[in-house]
């Protein structure tokens, strides 16, 4: 088995504590979706991050409402690149799988796709 990151961002409207808390919760079921071997039990750790601009809330809640209780989970701030995508939520999941890397299915919803067009969740038929 071996440990593998899936990859995954979406966007705000604005920095409201309801609006991490949702699109927090749509990423991290997309990616579940999109990786329907997944299981909470084999994920080893999650990492998300937000742009400067969004400060209300701490995305891992989301995860925690989620059911994501006994996974380690932790929030940073995003570096500030001029230009970079505004209001924005990433998401690294670290995920015990015997799957290969190129099998991995990463999501990136909304106005966050021009950051990676080819993982765009229209790709798995959503």
């Amino acid at each position: 088995m071996a440990l593998r990151g899936i990859r995954g961002a979406t966007v705000v409207r604005e920095d409201k504590p309801e609006l991490i808390l949702t699109a927090t919760k749509e990423l991290l079921s997309a990616i579940q979706k999109a990786n329907l071997s997944l299981s909470v039990t084999d994920i080893a750790s999650c990492i998300f991050t937000m742009t400067e601009d969004l400060r209300s809330e701490f995305p891992a809640k989301a995860a925690r409402q989620m059911g994501w209780e006994g996974v380690p989970l932790m929030c940073a701030q995003e570096i500030p690149v001029a230009n970079s995508l505004p209001k924005c939520i990433r998401v690294l999941v670290h995920w015990n799988t015997d799957l290969l890397a190129r099998e991995i299915n990463h999501v990136y919803l909304g106005e966050a796709s021009i950051l990676r067009p080819e993982f765009t969740a229209s790709q798995f038929g959503k």
